[in-house]
């Protein structure tokens, strides 16, 4: 069996990032799940010092 793969990147807000919509998540990722998407992983990516730039989300889904 095949795979495709989708990634989704979130950008951050606030004075050290790390803040984004949570409803706007949800929706998205029940919009994906609805179309046979699987989150396989999420991670956020360093701009320094900690501060969060973007959150990315892997999704997986048969071919």
């Amino acid at each position: 069996m095949g795979w495709e793969y989708k990634t989704i990147k979130l950008a951050t807000s606030g004075f050290l990032g790390g803040k984004f919509d949570e409803q706007k998540l949800d929706s998205l990722m029940n919009d994906l799940g609805q179309q046979g998407w699987e989150l396989v992983t999420g991670f956020d990516t360093n701009k320094s010092y900690g501060e969060t730039r973007d959150v990315v989300l892997v999704f997986k889904r048969p071919r």
